[in-house]
């Protein structure tokens, strides 16, 4: 009997003796599976109903009520993910780095901001969207465009990146920034050069995420982006992004066999950005 066969025998026979244990490792498995099978099955489901109409057509630079194209909204999620990042990134780092190791423990103005954090991590999508076309698409003047979308997702993903990055900082040993103060690097260098790179891993963990909410966001860009599925030949002008074209092409109810091609697409495209974070975080930590 093998030594792996030996250990699952005796933790067998200690769950065996407390019914308590027993019945909630039987709840944590069935709570695992069932989690897993719904993955599972909404990647196939999209995957039988979509794949087969995945065509060349689908991917011509121009729309048209034909080919039902989604390249031009693959192009706007692209950039408008790429500017929501730029926006809410830095601020979102930046903020975090603040609140751990520059304002002191304790401090109530600290409580305030996290609070506020919390509390706009749970306002809904519509609710900003609406914010985004009266303050960016309206007072401001932007009009539908890719700029008023790509600010009302960087304000939706702010909280988001910045309670990550906070926890991640949090998670590096303070042994870390004594061992860098007693060889006489000062607190910006501390914190650049030793407690960022440590916390890389985290801090990624928190942008896969606001890149998912980015990529799949509806609500929030209909009113501040538009639906015009071209490439506007600015961030001024108005686009859809994939998860509006999707959400536009099934509202019709006349390209439901492209609407799954694609979530196909999209499916693909955040399994994708996930990989290529996850390989980049794994590098950096060995740097």
């Amino acid at each position: 009997m093998s030594r792996n066969q030996e250990t699952l025998k005796q933790k067998m026979k200690r769950y065996l003796r407390t019914p308590g244990s027993l019945l909630m490792m039987l709840l944590v498995m069935i709570a695992a599976i069932l989690t897993f099978s719904v993955l599972i099955f909404l990647i196939v489901y999209i995957l039988v109903h979509g794949v087969p109409y995945i065509k060349p057509s689908l991917f011509a630079l121009k729309y048209t009520s034909e080919n039902a194209s989604l390249m031009p909204a693959l192009i706007n999620t692209v950039i408008m993910t790429v500017f929501s990042l730029l926006i809410a990134v830095p601020l979102g780092i930046f903020s975090a780095i603040f609140l751990v190791e520059y304002a002191g423990r304790g401090n109530k103005f600290v409580e305030i901001i996290r609070l506020t954090t919390e509390t706009l991590q749970g306002i809904p999508s519509i609710v900003y969207g609406l914010f985004g076309m009266l303050f960016f698409v309206t007072t401001c003047g932007w009009g539908f465009s890719l700029l008023a979308g790509a600010f009302t997702l960087a304000i939706m993903i702010l909280p988001l990146i910045m309670r990550s990055t906070e926890e991640a900082l949090k998670a590096v040993p303070d042994s870390y920034r004594e061992g860098s103060f007693g060889l006489g690097a000062g607190k910006l260098r501390t914190v650049f050069r030793i407690v960022l790179p440590s916390a890389v891993p985290g801090i990624l963990s928190g942008v896969i995420l606001a890149i998912g909410r980015v990529v799949g966001e509806t609500a929030a860009l209909i009113y501040t982006s538009g639906t015009v599925a071209a490439v506007p030949s600015s961030v001024m002008g108005s686009g859809r992004t994939l998860a509006v074209h999707m959400y536009n092409l099934a509202s019709e109810g006349l390209y439901m066999d492209q609407a799954y091609a694609t979530a196909v697409i999209l499916l693909i495209l955040v399994v994708g950005i996930n990989t290529l974070s996850n390989v980049a975080a794994k590098r950096l930590t060995k740097v």
